[in-house]
């Protein structure tokens, strides 16, 4: 049971550290409302889930054994992120928080969930963090290995959607308050969108751990 605890600790400082997840639920909730923040808080808890499964199978040795497939994958990472930064920076001033018809708004849920599944997913870090804090938490004596892993997992994807609803819904409150300011708007439009830059640049120029 501490041992427990000490996952959930773990987790929420991880979750609570600024990053490219967070700032993409924010700018989502800010410019598109709740309903396509909490669509893009499916994606990334769908890609948290693929990077648990990827743990288990020992993709993270692969990236020790062959160190070129973990560059291609932080580099598609870090130009998606630079894309998605710069179509914040061009992004219209008036958010679109009151909806459009239906199949306009599937539309916008449908790419959300994309966007979220894509920046999380070709964040190989993300898959590292995994394939190091979950073995941590296995116990020798226990359940079968894959079955603890299963659990921890889920728990970890389970974890991530509490905080990730949280920075969507705070998103989407903040974009409902910089409604009527276009300045404010402008400001968090550069500062979203320049955050998401800067992850990208030092997602570019890091080192394989």
């Amino acid at each position: 049971m501490a041992s427990l605890w000490l996952f959930f600790l773990a987790l929420a400082v991880v979750f609570l550290l600024p990053g490219p997840d967070m700032i993409l639920l924010l700018q989502t909730g800010a410019r598109q409302g709740r309903g396509a923040a909490l669509a893009t808080a499916i994606g990334l808890g769908i890609a948290r889930g693929c990077h648990v499964a990827l743990a288990a199978l020992g993709l993270a040795a692969l990236f020790k054994a062959a160190p070129w497939t973990f560059e291609v994958v932080r580099l598609a990472g870090a130009a998606y992120l630079l894309w998605i930064g710069i179509q914040c920076l061009r992004s219209t001033l008036v958010p679109n928080l009151n909806g459009g018809d239906v199949a306009q708004t599937q539309g916008q849920w449908r790419e959300a969930v994309r966007r979220g599944l894509l920046t999380n997913l070709l964040n190989p870090k993300a898959l590292l963090f995994c394939s190091v804090l979950l073995p941590q938490f296995i116990v020798a004596d226990g359940a079968p290995v894959l079955t603890q892993f299963a659990m921890l997992g889920m728990l970890l994807v389970g974890v991530g959607l509490l905080f990730d609803s949280a920075y969507a819904l705070t998103g989407a409150a903040l974009g409902r308050w910089l409604q009527h300011s276009p300045t404010a708007q402008r400001v968090q439009q550069w500062l979203f969108g320049s955050l998401l830059i800067g992850f990208a640049l030092r997602l570019t120029f890091i080192q394989q751990a």
